[in-house]
């Protein structure tokens, strides 16, 4: 539901969407971030998910060590990535809610910063 939001939102702002990489899970992300990154055809990427709170510590180190390399690959690529993953310490719950509003504004940054850097 999410990618399907975030793709709508997408052609609404006037952008198209290359290629879609869905991964097992969070931690997971930065890898198909790279392999985007690397695709001369692709400018920006949207990353999308949802990290909730466990009966430990781990959703917090899901969430940092993701959202950093996310970022750093970003830097290092010079393209635009958002950080559209909700969490840590949320419940599934929150993060249902959440899902519009994290599909449509991580989708929104991307578009804007790509205009941006032109």
């Amino acid at each position: 539901l999410m990618s399907k939001i975030a793709q709508e939102h997408a052609k609404f702002l006037g952008a198209e969407v290359k290629k879609v990489i869905r991964v097992p899970g969070t931690f997971d992300i930065p890898i198909a971030v790279k392999k985007l990154a690397d695709k001369k055809d692709i400018d920006g990427i949207v990353t999308l998910g949802a990290v909730v709170e466990g009966d430990t510590d781990h959703d917090n180190i899901v969430a940092q060590n993701a959202a950093r390399k996310i970022a750093d690959i970003g830097v290092e690529s010079g393209k635009p990535v958002s950080l559209g993953i909700s969490g840590p310490k949320m419940s599934r719950a929150d993060a249902v809610r959440r899902i519009e509003g994290y599909a449509k504004r991580s989708t929104e940054t991307v578009v804007k910063m790509i205009r941006r850097l032109k």
